[in-house]
């Protein structure tokens, strides 16, 4: 969380901004599925496509540096090309250092791929299923065909604006023309998802590897959501179809080539090629552990109030309770020096903020101003901290606000801290550790070896690939996340 927020913060926005999605070739406002159409030439990178790459470094943390990984995937990624059916075309990986779970590629051979996602897979097949499947993007050229869609879209919204008279008339036009561009959306997924599991059947790869990463990836979003929000909430107009249907087509595709068993899974190669990578955020920028935030690089802390889920972003610190009743965000602004911090409250960055409310206050030393705001639904508690050259926005919300809720939103507000040098020099990053199970391991017992703050059995099921009800055999290999 390093980006400076400076646009106006609406009591609706705060709302909105917690109900996140996590998805293979996930799409999101701020990083939307990049698919260009393909160039003609592969040995350059065209201006435009240059600023998309140097936009998805910036979008997503940067290179993730594994020269051992790379050149693995680099392997992974010459067998598939062979077995495509454009073994003409040359690509180029790029690990992302992120761990969302994302991947997808630009035309010109350029395929992204996070460590977040190299960390869920659980063997080689499924990370080749969504390697092949971002190939098949390319191949199948849909973004230039989605450009002419969008071009077509964008020809109907002039229309309705501009031309017709009927509002209803156009507003049912405009509707029909954006479910036909979202259906022919998920219908490029459908094929791209047909083709990625020819390509790594073809490479002699289990074709049923797309299948399980999809279902891993279904129950890391419900996992995700576990602090209230729905992951499948914008699955009927989203760019994506839902993961079951994915699921259900990935399996059907694979049937097509062989039955389950057949094809190598290289798990306990690939494990050995994920031990020691980076899991979870950055510290560099800022990282969760349970209720607490630690950000090294700024130097501060703060503890969530009890029940809440963070979740760390670009743009902010999100933080969500159970059942969804309550939340909060903190982001970062530059005001002015000459501009206190009370008038800054009642300046108009946030609506319906109760002048009478202001006051100054101070929060672990360093000067601040704390006021309360109503929206619709919704009750607000606001702080802003002078700490540094910034000023750092705490917004509580509450549906329902009482006094012991404004209490918890206090004791939170004690908790915000400056951390130490030692502090900030001993942080270090999760990683993966590949473990053997012994003869009295469980499922439990492994996952209370994990740093992991709330569901741990839960987490481990999903890192590992094992359902609900799976148990773990002396002898398998089984990845924990640890510091």
């Amino acid at each position: 969380m390093v980006a400076r927020m400076r646009r106006q913060t609406t009591a609706c926005g705060v709302a909105v901004a917690l109900a996140l999605l996590l998805g293979a070739c996930a799409s999101t406002p701020d990083n939307p599925q990049i698919t260009l159409p393909q160039l003609p030439k592969q040995t350059e990178l065209q201006p435009a496509t240059e600023r998309e790459h140097q936009r998805i470094l910036a979008s997503y943390g940067g290179v993730y540096d594994d020269v051992r990984l790379e050149a693995e995937i680099g392997k992974l990624v010459d067998r598939l090309v062979a077995a495509s059916e454009r073994p003409d075309l040359k690509y180029e990986v790029t690990i992302l250092n992120s761990p969302a779970i994302n991947a997808f590629a630009l035309p010109n051979g350029k395929l992204y791929i996070t460590r977040g996602l190299i960390a869920l897979a659980n063997d080689r097949s499924e990370l080749a299923s969504v390697l092949a499947h971002e190939m098949g993007h390319v191949i199948a050229r849909h973004a230039q065909i989605r450009e002419e869609q969008a071009r077509q879209v964008a020809l109907v919204s002039h229309l309705v604006n501009d031309v017709l008279s009927d509002p209803q008339t156009g507003a049912l036009a405009l509707a029909k023309t954006k479910l036909t561009l979202a259906t022919f959306s998920r219908a490029q997924e459908f094929e791209a998802d047909g083709i990625g599991v020819g390509i790594a059947a073809r490479a002699g790869f289990d074709p049923y590897g797309a299948a399980r990463f999809l279902t891993d990836m279904e129950h890391f979003s419900d996992l995700k959501a576990a602090g209230g929000a729905d992951p499948h909430a914008a699955d009927f107009l989203s760019t994506h179809p839902a993961t079951p249907d994915r699921v259900k087509n990935a399996l059907a595709n694979a049937r097509q080539f062989t039955s389950p068993g057949s094809g190598e899974r290289d798990r306990s190669e690939y494990l050995a090629d994920v031990d020691g990578i980076v899991y979870g955020e950055d510290p560099s920028e800022g990282f969760v552990r349970g209720r607490r935030f630690v950000h090294p690089k700024l130097a501060f802390t703060f503890t969530a109030p009890p029940g809440f889920t963070l979740d760390n972003t670009a743009q902010a610190v999100l933080g969500l309770k159970d059942g969804g009743d309550q939340a909060m965000r903190l982001d970062i602004v530059s005001v002015p020096p000459e501009q206190s911090l009370s008038d800054y409250l009642k300046s108009g960055w946030l609506e319906n903020v109760d002048a009478l409310s202001v006051q100054d206050v101070t929060v672990s030393g360093f000067p601040a101003a704390t006021a309360t705001a109503t929206g619709d639904n919704w009750s607000f508690r606001l702080y802003a901290v002078r700490f540094g050259s910034e000023v750092y926005r705490f917004i509580f919300a509450a549906k329902t606000k009482t006094p012991d809720i404004d209490r918890s939103f206090r004791e939170t507000m004690e908790t915000f801290r400056r951390l130490s040098l030692k502090e900030a020099s001993e942080v270090r990053p999760l990683h993966l550790k590949i473990v053997t199970v012994g003869a009295k391991d469980t499922v439990e017992s492994l996952a209370r070896r994990m740093v992991s703050a709330d569901h741990p059995v839960e987490r481990f099921r999903v890192l590992n690939g094992l359902g609900a009800h799976d148990a773990v055999k002396a002898g398998q290999k089984v990845k924990l996340a640890v510091e």
